[in-house]
């Protein structure tokens, strides 16, 4: 068999064959080619969009309902409609001890504050957080570090600060780590600088301190803002949710069908619907690229077919000087595979051009919608194996029909 790939004659006659029928041949190996077209441009846009919510809840545990107050809906308990729910940290311990499938609650705090520095000051938001924060959304540090259980147990007054806020109070290239800053009239010492995240899924966050010195310096008592409750990798998070917000309102006396008491995001929800909307959208892209490639490649064996008609003489004389059915259908079935292939690299050629224009105009900036659309090299293999199957499969009908012509009745054909 490899010798006959390699041999010189072979592929003059595919040549010659497809020379013959040019356009015929250009026509129906377009079918192939926009099924191919499809596939990779379809996959590449599935997975630049599976890129751009990996980039959007990348530095979060996915597995994670946050928690806040509102106000009561439902009298209850003597307490009347539209009393403002207050968490405790007393509250958030509760959630971690009590309910299944919880590995950790994290409670948080956040206000405006006015930091300055020198001469220049500005209003900026700071979260009092605990080290457990890190877990939750990964913090990335340009340089110091974040809140450690030191400074919790010590209530130290550190603070970890913005991008933003070291280019609005520090001069360019300065050293921030070590220095100090007067957050409203209160003096900290700087620890680190943070990256801020391409995505906030939540409050917008300019700054952290300990959640201890917070709950000190603005006199919070055991109130806190929200809770990020992260379950367990195992944990039906929607269950979780649920089960907390019932404990909560058992904790705060509030009506158990009191649904706008608590307010709450359910990250862990939303993305296993999006993921689950990828799966879906790349099991619709197989199986719209496949179909489109069956159909092309049908429309190439009908051409072979219509082919073998027109060379009927000519097999008829093959025949007659000695050539197989074998050596026949070998031929057949190789000119099948050459087109359906050669239509199947120029698909994939113009899905790879269609993704780096994708790219281009969707795919740059913070507001990038397609990050980085591609197929692997897998696919690309997976893809070119499928051609060269249904090429041969396909090939065969034509080839067993330029089998059964005999040479005598060949050679009588007009």
């Amino acid at each position: 068999m490899l010798k006959f790939l390699i041999d010189k004659d072979t592929w003059q006659e595919v040549f010659d064959s497809f020379n013959k029928n040019k356009l015929r041949s250009i026509l129906t190996m377009v079918g192939v080619w926009w099924g191919i077209l499809l596939l990779i441009g379809l996959l590449g846009s599935a997975k630049g969009l599976e890129n751009s919510f990996k980039k959007l809840f990348g530095d979060f545990a996915t597995n994670s309902v946050f928690v806040w107050g509102n106000k009561t809906n439902i009298p209850f308990k003597g307490f009347q409609k539209g009393r403002r729910v207050r968490l405790t940290l007393t509250n958030a311990l509760k959630v971690e001890e009590h309910i299944p499938g919880v590995a950790f609650v994290v409670p948080r705090n956040q206000r405006q504050v006015n930091i300055e520095r020198k001469l220049s000051s500005e209003f900026f938001s700071i979260a009092g957080d605990m080290p457990l924060l890190n877990k939750v959304q990964k913090i990335k540090l340009k340089t110091g570090r974040f809140i450690n259980q030191g400074d919790m147990q010590e209530k130290r007054k550190v603070v970890v600060i913005s991008e933003d806020i070291y280019k609005q109070l520090f001069e360019v290239k300065a050293k921030a780590v070590g220095e100090y800053l007067q957050i409203d009239g209160v003096t900290f010492k700087v620890i680190g600088v943070f990256k801020e995240p391409d995505e906030n899924l939540g409050p917008s966050i300019d700054a952290h301190m300990p959640f201890s010195t917070f709950q000190q310096v603005f006199n919070q008592g055991d109130v806190i803002g929200w809770i990020t409750i992260t379950g367990q990798p195992t944990a039906d998070i929607k269950q979780v949710e649920a089960d907390a917000k019932l404990l909560l309102k058992n904790l705060t006396k509030i009506h158990p069908d009191d649904k706008r008491a608590f307010g709450s995001f359910n990250l862990g929800d939303n993305y296993a619907k999006l993921t689950g909307f990828l799966k879906g959208m790349q099991f619709l892209t197989w199986f719209v690229g496949i179909a489109t490639l069956i159909a092309g490649v049908f429309a190439i064996g009908n051409i072979l077919l219509i082919t073998v008609k027109e060379r009927t003489k000519e097999i008829g004389v093959r025949r007659a000087l000695g050539a197989t059915p074998y050596e026949i259908k070998r031929q057949i079935v190789v000119e099948a595979v050459f087109l359906t292939v050669v239509a199947g690299l120029l698909g994939i050629i113009s899905g790879g051009w269609i993704l780096i224009v994708i790219n281009h105009f969707y795919g740059q900036g913070a507001e990038a919608k397609i990050v980085n659309p591609s197929v692997s090299i897998t696919v690309v293999f997976v893809a070119l194996v499928i051609l060269v199957i249904l090429g041969t499969l396909i090939g065969l009908i034509p080839a067993f029909k330029a089998t059964k012509i005999k040479p005598i009745e060949a050679l009588r054909e007009e």
